[in-house]
């Protein structure tokens, strides 16, 4: 088993004037050039992107063939909250392939989403596959699996082509091999690569020209934020704030965003950030230092921290040490 990387205080809690605690991570940004222009920690040890690679399996799907647009291709890179809306595009794109969701190979689940999840426990709905955050990936996979011709049984098999596409994109993009292929929570192979790898993928798909497959997923997340996750959620939020910004979030701390100018950051949390709270501030802060206007979501670079049902602290970026 690989030592972990060396993180950093990157983000404190502040209560009434002292420190309570202290999100330790890591954090890389990319010069529009593609040069390292922010580090915090290390960025060379490989990490699982989580859902961070959505975009990266999403383009996988387009390559081969998914007749996606739109919507569809937002939800595929994205972890939806599991509303009406959502539920109704992973449909449509199953339809299209002449599938229903007991294609689906990601696990039964209850929504993401707060109001979603608590319409299915009101009505007494019972957990399913095309509510699970990923069910919109996974739906994208088995499009491409039709219009290949492979099977969609096996669609999850590290050794299936879908999961050999994903894995030649993932290496091509990030520009590094796959460290360690491990399975995702929704069942799908999770392939490792080092954070810095993360950013420069995502930065790749930045630079790809207009009307290429590349283009086409960012121009989707970017079009369509609601699909990519859905009210109440930092991705949503902030590429509606932000023009051309595309953000995504992956499970236990990670996050990625590029600015439309290129420059682009990665962060990942020692402790998985399990309120979502120190990811999107350390990659804001990342976006700041590289130059990048972050003030129409200034906001969302501090959080308060209630005593008594007050403000009497805050959640905030650690700066760098000079």
């Amino acid at each position: 088993m690989s030592a972990p990387p060396p993180y950093v205080p990157l983000v404190e809690i502040v209560r009434s004037g002292l420190r309570e605690g202290v999100h330790y991570g890591a954090a890389v940004g990319l010069t529009a050039s593609g040069e390292v222009g922010y580090l915090r920690g290390s960025a060379d040890a490989p990490m699982f992107p989580r859902s961070s690679a959505k975009p990266f399996q999403a383009l996988a799907a387009l390559r081969a063939g998914a007749p996606l647009s739109g919507a569809q291709i937002a939800i595929a890179a994205g972890s939806h909250n599991g509303d009406a809306v959502h539920v109704a595009a992973v449909e449509g794109i199953l339809a299209g392939a002449g599938l229903g969701t007991k294609a689906l190979g990601c696990p039964a689940d209850r929504p993401m989403g707060a109001a979603a999840r608590a319409a299915l426990l009101r009505s007494g709905g019972a957990p399913a596959p095309a509510l699970m955050n990923c069910s919109g990936k996974h739906a994208a996979m088995l499009s491409a699996c039709v219009r290949q011709g492979w099977g969609t049984s096996d669609y999850l098999d590290p050794r299936h082509p879908m999961q050999v596409l994903v894995r030649e994109t993932i290496e091509e993009l990030c520009d590094e091999p796959v460290a360690h292929t491990a399975v995702d929570g929704c069942g799908a192979p999770q392939m490792a690569v080092s954070l810095l790898g993360l950013a420069r993928g995502l930065q790749a798909m930045t630079h790809a020209p207009d009307g290429s497959p590349e283009a086409e997923v960012l121009r989707a997340m970017r079009e369509f934020p609601e699909y990519v996750a859905g009210a109440d959620r930092d991705d949503t939020a902030l590429m509606r704030a932000v023009p051309g910004l595309v953000s995504k979030i992956g499970a236990e701390g990670v996050i990625v965003m590029a600015a439309p100018t290129g420059e682009t950051v990665a962060v990942k949390m020692s402790d998985g950030d399990p309120l979502t709270r120190a990811r999107t501030m350390a990659a804001l802060t990342a976006l700041a230092a590289l130059g990048v206007d972050i003030t129409p979501v200034q906001d969302m670079l501090s959080a308060d921290v209630l005593g008594g049902g007050r403000p009497v602290g805050a959640v905030r970026p650690i700066p760098a040490r000079p």
